[in-house]
């Protein structure tokens, strides 16, 4: 029973999807003061009895991570302490570990990786190319103004494709050679009237999509011979390359771009607003609004759900599906500053990593709304972009003028199964 401080004994039962952990179902009295702690120590002592060493675990009750006395978060959720609690139990997801530091001569204001090769974009005009262990394989001039962004078209073991964009209201396509460490800029895309501010690959790497300060969407062909164009052999010769569509529907910068499958596009925008595109109908299919200018935005496709940074530290989490579209599904309280970026894993569905000008990146879990997994630490100015398209490592670039990569340790369950 319960008393004045919430202090009583609670009855729970300990329910895990991963098998190897599971312990009796039994219903188990414990202090309603307990936080994650005590309750890693008691469910370890059960599973002693097995022979097993002690694991970290996080708990789940009632679909939201445990972050204080469980005794709290009953009283919050409105749950009666006279009621059996189902406690969901999960391996906790290992912090990732700090690598190399990878020093630029400006800000890393774009990263991407992809295969072995990190790609990143800087506030001196220039492209460079890295090794993960932090061997520098190349810088590339061309751009004459600041980069913002950038990404992978292709890569394989000889040939390397890619696309950048910049404050020069271009974005550049690139083409290159591995084994002779050589790059030639195969295309200028011209169209956008101010900063090209973000850039994204369709799956089929057949198309991009960029977003300006402009407030214009334009998509281009990502094909090296760009046969849709009327003006096909003139653009070729002069290496112009002009867009196959423009899209206007924004009032202010698109700052986020991202490919949700080839003909449907996610766009996140300064004007508050998150915008879902029908390239088939050339139009706005779905429209998000929001009250706070939206700085980034990423779509995952292992559970449908849209995570926002923005300017006021929170990160916001989105159902594009649903009528509600514009009802904030979860709210994530960590960064003191500007969330400049967000990126969901790849391979993880629940797990998302963000950064901001509190110098700060952080990983997070979507059923953990009060409190970040960990704090990846390194940055000594704001973080500028992040990217985790490699699921072994996360990569963040800064206005220190460095690029931190942390590698993540993969927990020994297959794929942290909890669904």
């Amino acid at each position: 029973m319960e008393v004045e401080n919430g202090e009583g004994q609670v009855q729970v039962h300990l329910k895990t999807k991963q098998e190897q952990y599971a312990v009796p179902d039994v219903p188990y009295a414990i202090e309603g003061s307990v936080s994650t702690t005590e309750l890693n120590i008691f469910l370890n002592a059960l599973l002693q009895n097995k022979g097993a060493e002690s694991v970290d675990f996080d708990f789940l009750v009632f679909d939201e991570y445990l972050r204080g006395r469980l005794c709290d978060h009953l009283r919050e959720k409105a749950i009666s302490f006279e009621d059996s609690i189902e406690i969901e139990y999960v391996e906790r997801f290992p912090a990732p570990e700090p690598q190399d530091c990878l020093l630029h001569d400006d800000w890393v204001s774009a990263v991407k990786a992809s295969g072995k090769w990190i790609l990143t974009g800087c506030y001196d005009n220039t492209l460079n190319i890295w090794t993960y262990k932090g061997k520098h394989k190349l810088t590339i001039p061309g751009h004459t103004a600041p980069i913002k962004a950038v990404d992978w078209i292709s890569l394989d073991n000889e040939n390397g494709r890619f696309v950048s964009t910049s404050q020069d209201q271009t974005a550049m396509m690139w083409q290159w050679n591995i084994a002779s460490n050589a790059v030639e800029c195969v295309s200028v895309c011209k169209g956008h009237e101010r900063g090209v501010d973000s850039v994204c690959v369709s799956p089929d790497a057949q198309r991009f999509a960029t977003g300006s300060w402009d407030t214009m969407l334009k998509i281009w062909s990502a094909e090296l011979e760009d046969a849709g164009e009327s003006t096909a052999k003139r653009a070729k010769e002069s290496g112009v390359r002009t867009p196959r569509m423009t899209l206007q529907g924004h009032r202010e910068s698109i700052s986020a771009v991202q490919w949700m499958d080839n003909n449907t596009l996610l766009t996140g925008s300064w004007d508050h607003t998150l915008k879902v595109w029908d390239l088939n109908l050339e139009g706005i299919k779905t429209e998000i609004s929001t009250n706070k200018s939206i700085f980034d935005a990423s779509h995952s496709k292992l559970n449908n759900l849209i995570v926002t940074a923005s300017a006021d530290k929170n990160l916001r989490l989105y159902d594009a599906r649903t009528n509600q579209g514009s009802v904030v599904r979860s709210t994530y309280l960590g960064h003191n500053a500007w969330v400049q970026t967000v990126m969901w894993s790849i391979t993880e569905e629940f797990l998302f990593v963000s950064g901001a000008y509190d110098n700060q990146n952080k990983l997070w879990d979507c059923r953990s709304p009060k409190a970040p997994l960990y704090d990846l630490l390194g940055h000594g100015e704001k973080v500028l972009d992040i990217d985790w398209s490699n699921p072994k490592y996360i990569v963040s670039g800064g206005a220190d003028n460095t690029v931190r990569v942390f590698k993540s340790s993969k927990a020994t369950v297959e794929n942290m199964e909890t669904k």
